[in-house]
């Protein structure tokens, strides 16, 4: 009784998260424009690159880029708005939905490039569909990554503005910093989630890879969210306690 009551209670938080983070209308505003860059993206590059650079694993490394910008900014607002509960709320119900809400962001950069490709396929002496199985996988654990991301530093930091900024950055910074450096090279597949992304969306994935990408997983989806929300819930008990003289 008490396991399907926690099950329930389980869906209805994540439920109501979902809805949250689409619950404005800049919110709303902000997932459609990420899904209109997605789109806008895979026609522009299917409409102007050299047949042999068009196939799935192409078309969807350059769309899941380009979304995976904006969408975090989603799951920084929505884990942001925990700073506004007590401090027994629990954060598990949010990250699901931002993980949910990244699937839904991924799955629909697959659907337009696997349309776009198989509406106007690239012709013959091309392999349009080779590692799509896994590209497609990728796709989804691409956009999970960057949505928890933005769940993390949406929880560090109390400027949403700040925040969203930080996803772009904060990343981007990790793969720069370990690029300018020569005998930093060879860490960029294990700490920075952009040289890992560019892999996953090649299709082209190994053990080793595959190793990589679980250690970016856990850096950056859990080991940084386990640390924001302790500082977070530390933070609303100062908030919420009585002071005293």
């Amino acid at each position: 009784m008490n396991t399907d009551n926690a099950h329930t209670s389980l869906g209805k938080a994540t439920s109501a998260a979902l809805r949250r983070s689409l619950g404005t209308r800049p919110r709303r505003w902000l997932f459609a424009i990420t899904l209109l860059a997605g789109l806008l993206t895979t026609v522009g590059l299917r409409m102007t690159a050299i047949p042999r650079d068009q196939s799935f694993a192409t078309l969807t490394e350059a769309t899941q880029t380009v979304m995976s910008i904006p969408a975090p900014f989603l799951g920084a607002l929505l884990a942001g708005d925990l700073r506004k509960t007590p401090p027994t709320t629990r954060l598990f119900p949010t990250l699901l939905a931002a993980a949910l809400l990244a699937a839904i962001v991924g799955t629909y950069g697959i659907l337009v490039c696997a349309v776009t490709l198989a509406v106007a396929p690239p012709g013959p002496g091309t392999h349009p569909w080779l590692h799509a199985g896994t590209v497609a996988l990728g796709s989804v654990l691409v956009q999970t990554v960057a949505q928890l991301t933005g769940t993390a530093l949406g929880m560090l930091l109390r400027r949403p503005a700040v925040a969203c900024l930080a996803t772009i950055v904060f990343p981007m910074g990790t793969w720069l910093l370990l690029s300018s450096v020569q005998s930093f090279h060879p860490a960029q597949a294990w700490l920075a989630p952009y040289a890992t992304a560019r892999i996953l969306l090649s299709g082209q994935m190994t053990l080793l890879t595959w190793t990589q990408w679980i250690v970016v997983l856990l850096i950056w989806g859990v080991t940084l969210n386990t640390a924001a929300a302790t500082w977070l819930k530390r933070r609303r008990q100062l908030w919420q306690s009585p002071r005293t003289a």
